[in-house]
């Protein structure tokens, strides 16, 4: 039976390894055992920071959307509000996009959700 050399694929995994940490400081980049360590909490963070990433362009959309309606005497809140009532079903993040882009379009939609609002006492 002929005799089985491993370096070949060991060379293989070692390169994709490295691959991985280029850019990484020290010897997190070319020592095998610590570039793998330094590899799998990169794989870590980016996992748990993609579902952060969606968090906080969420919150910036609505910090975007409450500036924007301030100047019209409304609250981001009562604003959703009046939105749900006036049946309009534009999600947050083209909202801020009008707000920013195109403001006479986001001022139409401000005053359809007022109308849709009962008068303050």
């Amino acid at each position: 039976m002929a005799r089985v050399k491993r370096g070949v694929t060991s060379h293989a995994k070692h390169k994709k390894v490295f691959k991985a940490t280029k850019g990484h400081y020290g010897r997190r980049r070319n020592t095998i055992r610590i570039a793998k360590q330094s590899m799998e909490k990169a794989q870590q963070y980016a996992y748990r920071d993609r579902k952060n990433k969606k968090r906080s362009f969420r919150a910036l959309w609505i910090q975007r959307i409450n500036a924007a309606v301030r100047p019209f005497g409304l609250t981001y809140s009562r604003f959703i509000d009046g939105l749900a009532k006036a049946g309009v079903t534009v999600d947050r993040k083209v909202l801020a996009e009008l707000a920013i882009a195109e403001p006479g379009a986001f001022q139409a939609i401000v005053e359809k959700a007022q109308a849709a609002l009962p008068k303050a006492a």
